[in-house]
């Protein structure tokens, strides 16, 4: 067997984990992270995708933007951050101890910070309803602070908020107004319109 046939099995493992915690997490239900191409979902609208700017909160209530998110992620191999939110919400749904001892354990598997693993090392003998609650924080910040602002400015994401066709101009909005003089230098002085 060679060297990369490990981490192979390993990334199908973790694609397989991030599909099963996709599809049974509540809204999320039609995310679908094995497209291996960094190619959007082509039936979502300039206008929606425009909306997951306002917030990351807003992009977490749509199946669709989690899932570009993901694609996002995974470029920057850092996928695992959105598999273990979304376990963590899951998680948050089980009534059974049994099962909460079991998705603990599996929770557990998913490769985040050595920091926030530790954490979760001293919870999971007895798992409670809240005991990733920390840690779901921890990364839920992370993702929102470092990762959301990249996001909204890569090529997955600006692909989206371009209209289709012929002569397709950006959606995105802008900050400010831009202007050109009538020596061709551009101004700040906002348009009359």
């Amino acid at each position: 067997m060679s060297p990369a046939m490990p981490n192979r099995q390993k990334d199908k493992e973790r694609k397989s984990r991030l599909s099963l915690f996709l599809t049974k997490s509540g809204s999320h239900e039609n995310v679908s992270p094995h497209k291996k191409t960094n190619t959007p979902p082509s039936n979502i609208s300039p206008e929606a995708a425009l909306q997951w700017s306002d917030s990351f909160e807003e992009l977490l209530k749509h199946s669709d933007g989690v899932e570009s998110f993901s694609q996002f992620l995974r470029t920057e191999f850092s996928e695992e951050n959105i598999e273990f939110w979304l376990a963590c919400e899951e998680y948050k749904t089980i009534d059974s101890e049994t099962k909460l001892l079991s998705k603990a354990k599996y929770i557990y598997t998913v490769n985040i910070d050595y920091n926030t693993k530790m954490a979760i090392q001293k919870v999971i003998a007895k798992p409670t309803m809240s005991c990733f609650e920390a840690a779901q924080i921890k990364i839920y910040s992370l993702m929102k602070k470092d990762s959301f602002p990249r996001f909204l400015n890569s090529d997955i994401y600006l692909g989206l908020t371009r209209k289709k066709g012929p002569g397709a101009n950006m959606f995105r909005r802008r900050s400010r107004s831009c202007v050109f003089n009538d020596r061709g230098e551009a101004t700040n002085e906002p348009l009359a319109w």
